[in-house]
């Protein structure tokens, strides 16, 4: 039972990687349902269950609460702060979102998921002159340079 339940919690946790949300919360509610003993489950399982809960069934209270445990238990795994900024982000709280995804690129920049969800949140970096407004032209071609610059 207890291999059962990890390979079943591993899977579900795939499956919502790839997108398969539906597939993967019903394996991952699976293992949430049954008694779980002296086995310890991965942060993830608990990070990929609390978004799914918050994004299928709108419990965002449930699902910020399992995020924060499975950082708890796994600080130095990049999808648990992934899903705890994307929860934040279904409660339109973007500033706490940046502060997660912050955390999580710290441990990996170049975790694909942070990224996207980086690039989803849309943050911007601060105006080449801060005085300026960002539609000043001298900002817009400072802006322009710098992109061009990073580049490469």
């Amino acid at each position: 039972m207890t291999l059962d339940l990890k390979r079943r919690a591993e899977e579900g946790i795939e499956k919502c990687r790839v997108g398969n949300w539906k597939e993967g919360m019903d394996d991952l509610g699976w293992v949430a349902e049954q008694d779980h003993g002296d086995i310890e489950l991965p942060g993830a399982f608990y990070s990929y269950l609390g978004y799914g809960i918050a994004r299928l069934d709108k419990k965002y209270r449930e699902g910020l609460k399992l995020c924060q445990h499975a950082i708890k238990m796994q600080v130095y795994e990049p999808d648990n702060f992934m899903n705890l900024a994307r929860v934040y982000l279904l409660t339109r709280n973007r500033e706490k979102a940046h502060k997660a995804l912050l955390r999580g690129l710290a441990l990996d920049a170049e975790h694909p998921g942070l990224r996207r969800v980086w690039r989803e949140l849309g943050i911007r970096k601060a105006q080449p002159i801060p005085f300026l407004s960002r539609k000043n032209p001298l900002n817009e071609i400072l802006g322009r340079l710098r992109r061009k610059h990073n580049r490469g």
